[in-house]
């Protein structure tokens, strides 16, 4: 009996549009698709434990192989009566002021231009996950820049996300481990890529980056091609552009 193929993604990831395809060319066929946390989106795959698996870039490629699919926006989460909400979008210097409830090593752009970081006045962030972050957001006592895909997962009647420039967008790539010689791996990746059922199937050659790779890069959870998108802060019905947030 042939094992079930086993896809993970990890969170803010929907490939419903690609299972939903290949489960029409492979009717009947055993499916096992879930999500997985971060931390396991590789050590799924070494152990063996998932064929594939849409992680979220970079990552340790050493025996994967690794196709990058889509570049995701990055967004700060604010409290809903936060200045930043009267904005369309912001750069990463006008969060200069704010108090980031994420590491360097998450936002380095922010440390950079970050006024407690430069005064010395900030103040050691306790762990928490992503949730219990935006709970904290909510209580206007923080802010945090996430792929917009994931404020939509964690997304609370009491905050708002804009787009926020000056800050590497995430990126979204698809990886499976090198010698798997399973046809399904490659047909697989014929669905990502937007081959259809006729097209003939060469090797998938892993690639190493540049713009969307499949159709349908532009996700619901807000990917676009790298180097799109707008620059500055504008204020939505304002084009004479008052004070931004941070600068009260």
């Amino acid at each position: 009996m042939t094992q079930a193929f086993r896809i993970r993604f990890v969170p803010g990831v929907s490939p419903d549009r690609w299972l939903r395809t290949w489960s029409r060319r492979r009717p009947g066929a055993d499916l096992d698709a879930g999500p997985v946390d971060v931390a396991d989106q590789i050590r799924c795959l070494r152990e063996g434990t998932a064929d594939m698996c849409f992680v979220r870039l970079p990552v340790d490629r050493a025996g994967l192989h690794v196709i990058p699919l889509y570049e995701e926006v990055p967004v700060v989460v604010v409290a809903r009566d936060h200045p930043v909400a009267a904005f369309e979008e912001v750069d990463v210097a006008d969060l200069a002021g704010e108090h980031l409830l994420q590491g360097a090593d998450e936002i380095p752009e922010w440390w950079a231009v970050a006024d407690e970081v430069r005064h010395g006045t900030r103040v050691p962030v306790p762990p928490m996950s992503l949730g219990e972050a935006v709970e904290v957001v909510a209580s206007g006592a923080g802010v945090v820049v996430v792929p917009m895909s994931l404020a939509r997962l964690h997304h609370r009647k009491d905050v708002v996300h804009r787009p926020v420039t000056g800050v590497a967008g995430s990126r979204i790539g698809l990886a499976w481990r090198e010698g798997d010689d399973d046809p399904r791996i490659e047909e697989f990746v014929g669905v990502v890529r937007g081959r259809t059922e006729r097209s003939s199937r060469g090797a998938a050659a892993p690639q190493g980056g540049g713009r969307a790779a499949a159709a349908g890069g532009r996700q619901s959870g807000g990917g676009r091609p790298a180097g799109e998108g707008k620059t500055g802060a504008r204020r939505r019905g304002d084009p004479r552009g008052r004070r931004r947030p941070g600068h009260r």
